[in-house]
């Protein structure tokens, strides 16, 4: 199995650890007090009444599922893009306790059968999330995927922003973020940005950059 890029990587370990990581996930997020923004009207029942794709930067999905899942779980269905690696294993199980499915794979294993995953996750009314600068960087930098997954499905991209009163961030790639016990954590879903179909070379680009710069502006913002 560790020889072929192709396969999907499981193992009890990855199974319990995982398992662990979600529910020390919950029990610490039930401490935060979420101020929940929405530009988009998205957890309003119908406001957005299609899929969307989420953007995230990796280093922020630590509080992403408990937010969303009070913000949204009760009316709206999501898988996030998880890795084919033992990793990726670990965290799908560590937000199904969340209520939040996965789809595996990555640009660097199984990356056709990952966008085609989320194709029809989306064709099924299924919100997917991406973070755009994973699995392994560089930092902050969105790849050509999430805009080319909005470009082909239709499905609008909703940034997401989260920031935290006080927090520490682990010495990884992504500066994953962990908010210290009880402190106030902001998420916002931004609005939401409709791709269009059919673009130039330069215009794909251009709408790279576009949500490159509004992930940026929005990690940036004052709290």
């Amino acid at each position: 199995m560790a020889g072929n890029r192709s396969e999907v990587r499981e193992s009890g370990k990855a199974t319990l650890l995982g398992l662990a990581a979600g529910r020390l996930m919950q029990a610490w997020c039930a401490t935060l007090r979420f101020e929940i923004i929405d530009r988009c009207g998205l957890t309003t029942p119908g406001g957005i009444p299609g899929p969307v794709i989420y953007c995230l930067w990796h280093g922020n999905g630590f509080t992403l599922p408990a937010a969303w899942q009070r913000a949204c779980g009760k009316h709206r269905r999501a898988v996030v893009l998880a890795s084919a690696s033992h990793d990726g294993a670990a965290l799908a199980r560590a937000v199904s306790i969340f209520g939040i499915g996965s789809i595996r794979g990555s640009s660097s294993r199984r990356g056709v059968a990952a966008l085609i995953g989320m194709r029809k996750a989306l064709r099924e009314n299924i919100d997917t999330c991406i973070t755009p600068d994973g699995p392994r960087g560089p930092r902050h930098v969105v790849q050509a995927g999430i805009v080319k997954l909005a470009e082909t499905s239709g499905a609008p991209i909703v940034p997401i922003h989260v920031r935290s009163a006080s927090c520490r961030s682990v010495k990884t790639w992504d500066h994953f973020a962990i908010p210290a016990p009880g402190s106030r954590v902001r998420v916002i879903f931004d609005e939401a940005l409709a791709v269009p179909a059919g673009l130039s070379e330069d215009d794909f680009e251009a709408w790279r950059r576009r949500v490159e710069e509004t992930m940026l502006r929005g990690a940036a913002e004052p709290f």
